[in-house]
């Protein structure tokens, strides 16, 4: 009795079959239509995630900019707040803002004070002080005028300037102003100069400097 062959193509062509399942599976599912085992499909989101990550992707940038106005706000309202700010320092201003106003202060001087205020096409600064008989007279010739220049009466300062720098004149007192305004690159000076004691006469004078003419006061 002659025994039957094994048949060699069965194991070989289950073996074909098998690598097209694997290399031929589209969709998760194989070329004969079971299932991939190896194949995942792509995972959505789950719903909490969607709902905390896309509004703070649109609440994160949207804070963010209101976080700037405000702080560009405020930044804003404290310059306006100190530029607001109408009230004279009570010292000498330094001497390069006595140098660029013109506005020597006589050795000596007491109760100086001083505001220096700015806009886009002027810059001023108010300045008082206490001095001598002889100071007086040489603050006025270094600004290139004198006593006899003087005139009864505030006239020489508006009624703008003095608001700013905080200045009131006491009627009854002994008052006298020159206003020199200048060409060129030089500050204009308005003074009054407060006599009611001769001997210890105070000063108050506006320089002011407009950028139209120049930034000049030299020496």
């Amino acid at each position: 009795m002659t025994a039957t062959p094994p048949d060699q193509h069965t194991g070989t062509g289950q073996e074909g079959h098998d690598g097209q399942d694997e290399e031929g599976s589209v969709g998760g599912a194989s070329a004969d239509g079971r299932p991939d085992p190896y194949h995942r499909e792509p995972r959505s989101a789950p719903r909490w995630v969607r709902w905390t990550v896309v509004p703070l992707l649109v609440l994160v940038p949207l804070v963010y900019a209101l976080i700037s106005a405000e702080q560009s706000r405020g930044s804003g309202e404290a310059k306006q707040k100190q530029a607001a700010i109408s009230h004279l320092t009570m010292a000498e201003p330094t001497a390069l803002q006595q140098r660029i106003y013109q506005v020597p202060f006589p050795d000596g001087a007491k109760s100086p004070g001083y505001l220096e205020t700015n806009s886009w096409d002027t810059s001023v600064l108010y300045a008082q002080f206490t001095t001598t008989s002889g100071g007086l007279d040489t603050f006025l010739a270094k600004i290139g005028t004198s006593r006899y220049a003087l005139r009864s009466g505030t006239k020489a300062l508006t009624g703008e300037q003095t608001e700013t720098a905080g200045w009131i004149f006491s009627p009854g007192r002994d008052l006298k102003g020159v206003a020199r305004h200048q060409v060129g690159d030089k500050p204009d000076h308005d003074i009054v100069v407060d006599l009611t004691r001769p001997d210890l006469p105070i000063v108050y004078v506006a320089s002011t400097v407009n950028f139209q003419h120049g930034f000049g006061g030299g020496g």
